[in-house]
């Protein structure tokens, strides 16, 4: 795309019209973090608009706008992007209102009006074209700023249901960019007619793994390929609940699938006792690892089924790849958010989710049909890949641009 873009802006701090001249890098401001969720997504989609813009021959700067404490802060210059703290203030929701009158959340509302006034300053100094709020605290100070500020503000949300600070920045928004269309009639009314569904933008490397190159690099040589694979996975830092289902009911599991289990740093020397008491026939085909690094890619390719939480970032990604899944959401989710994700798939035969107090019984019931039947795993996956936007990131993009040229 070789569109030049002619921006006249007031000066939120001024008052004086700033007239942006064409040519000259395309200028972004991203906010959002606080945890990977909002995070990576955005990242994924500062680099996809990097890779279009690079081909028609323009400069992308970009700025980070988040909290010292978040996530954001170190991954945004860890890949080169200028990165800003603000001030922020967390609401620690409860369903009694009078526990919201918290101290902590009458002094973290204090730092509110601090944050919004650097949030003018960032803004107002950087010019940008367009600003992506992905959710977190901090994106409520970043948005209204841009607002105020005659920025266009595009905002993305992930999850199927609208994250608080999503709530409060759709109605300020330029375009609204969802990942469902089951998130369309959660918006208030003013923000449906700008709102897009791109989907939850995936990381290009999730979606180019190989199975044997999965084998080689693990050495799973062990592995009976004529079986299923379940990768089992609880996050980067793993899972206590999950291990702890998995592992009650190890034996049966390895009698009818190979199993990857990327169990945590933290919990893998627990883990090592039943590892090594296995017998050797079924040692074979099991997998103990704290961390997957570059090897994710290619062990999601290996997997037919994979037990995992059920966040936004995971839903994307098994979706676009087409993975049956059974689900334990996280119960303390923000909003509960992970079960509704896990819960909107299941109601489209897209996965299995075990919501509540789960036992073992309850995942290797939700396991058996999955690796008896692989017609059945199959139809799941089918279905799971109709939810699936490989392209979202692309389309995020499109919203961007098309908010920053003011369509």
């Amino acid at each position: 795309m070789d569109r030049q873009w002619s921006v006249v802006r007031r000066s939120c701090r001024s008052g004086v019209v700033v007239l942006v001249g064409r040519g000259g890098p395309f200028r972004l401001v991203v906010t959002g973090g606080g945890t990977g969720g909002h995070t990576y997504p955005a990242l994924t989609a500062v680099r996809a608009l990097q890779v279009r813009l690079a081909s028609a021959g323009r400069a992308v700067e970009v700025l980070w706008v988040g909290t010292a404490e978040g996530l954001e802060a170190r991954v945004a210059p860890s890949e080169g992007i200028a990165f800003k703290a603000v001030a922020t203030g967390k609401v620690r929701r409860s369903s009694n209102p009078l526990k919201m009158i918290s101290p902590a959340n009458v002094k973290d509302m204090g730092r509110v009006p601090l944050g919004a006034a650097q949030a003018r300053t960032i803004i107002s100094d950087f010019q940008p074209d367009v600003v992506l709020a992905t959710g977190g605290y901090v994106a409520v100070p970043v948005g209204l700023a841009a607002r105020s500020c005659g920025v266009p503000l595009v905002v993305h949300e992930q999850t199927v249901r609208l994250g608080l600070a999503n709530k409060v920045l759709a109605r300020a928004a330029t375009r609204v960019a969802v990942s469902s269309e089951s998130t369309l009639p959660l918006l208030p009314e003013s923000a449906r007619r700008n709102a897009t569904v791109t989907g939850n933008p995936v990381r290009s490397a999730v979606l180019t793994g190989w199975a044997d190159k999965a084998v080689a690099a693990l050495g799973l040589y062990g592995f009976e390929r004529s079986l299923p694979t379940v990768y089992v996975t609880g996050g980067a830092q793993g899972s206590a609940q999950i291990n702890g289902l998995v592992s009650k009911i190890l034996p049966w599991l390895l009698e009818h699938a190979n199993v990857v289990h990327q169990c945590g740093p933290a919990n893998e020397v627990g883990l090592r006792g039943q590892a090594a008491a296995l017998p050797p026939d079924l040692a074979g085909r099991y997998l103990l690892t704290g961390y997957l690094g570059a090897e994710l890619p290619d062990v999601l390719a290996l997997a037919d089924v994979v037990v995992s939480r059920s966040g936004a970032g995971t839903l994307a990604e098994l979706t676009a790849l087409g993975k049956a899944a059974v689900f334990i959401p996280l119960a303390s989710s923000a909003g509960n958010e992970q079960a509704h994700n896990a819960s909107h798939l299941q109601q489209a035969g897209a996965a299995v989710a075990l919501l509540g107090d789960t036992a073992p019984e309850d995942l290797r019931t939700a396991l058996i049909p999955l690796l008896e039947d692989p017609v059945r795993r199959e139809a799941m996956a089918a279905r799971a890949r109709e939810h699936g936007r490989p392209d979202a990131a692309e389309r995020l993009v499109d919203v961007l641009l098309a908010a920053a040229a003011g369509r």
